[in-house]
């Protein structure tokens, strides 16, 4: 069981290597869309920093059934070249939010915050104009008395690049 695990591993990491990254656009801005457990929107802004290396930011807002949530991530991003336009990233990163209860919950305080970790995996479109689309799952891990627990954000984003 451990030898074949091991000769899979190293397959799957001899065939991450070998793929042919696509240059990246320098910077990117637009919004994200996406929905765990609550509709939300997030400003969202990629900072190449490498030919396949790339850091995101997002500040978004998301709102549940009983609260609101304001929320900042950061996610380092490998990207990597499927066909022409078509790419996939993936990555680790982290956060913080602050949500804000409504009066009728069960929860104490009007307000909490917490932190979470996240992992990102997804696919995107580099079309000719400077439009880039993409559809990513971002699950996060919580820790804070609200949010402490697996959440996975399934995100569509539209950004301009320059």
């Amino acid at each position: 069981m451990t030898k074949r695990f091991l000769i899979i591993a190293t397959f799957i990491l001899g065939s991450i290597s070998m793929m042919q990254a696509q240059e990246i656009s320098k910077n990117a801005l637009g919004v994200r869309l996406g929905d765990n457990d609550g509709f939300g929107a997030e400003i969202s802004y990629q900072r190449g920093i490498g030919d396949n290396n790339r850091l995101e930011f997002d500040l978004g807002w998301r709102d549940y059934d009983f609260a609101t949530a304001i929320k900042i991530a950061g996610i380092y991003q490998w990207v990597f070249n499927l066909d022409k336009g078509f790419n996939w990233y993936v990555g680790p990163g982290g956060g913080v939010g602050i949500v804000d209860f409504d009066n009728d919950t069960v929860f104490r305080d009007s307000s909490d915050s917490y932190f979470f970790l996240a992992g990102d995996i997804g696919i995107e479109y580099n079309f000719d104009i400077p439009i880039l689309i993409s559809l990513d799952l971002r699950p996060e891990i919580g820790f804070g008395d609200y949010n402490d627990d697996l959440d996975l954000d399934i995100g569509l984003g539209i950004r301009y690049q320059f």
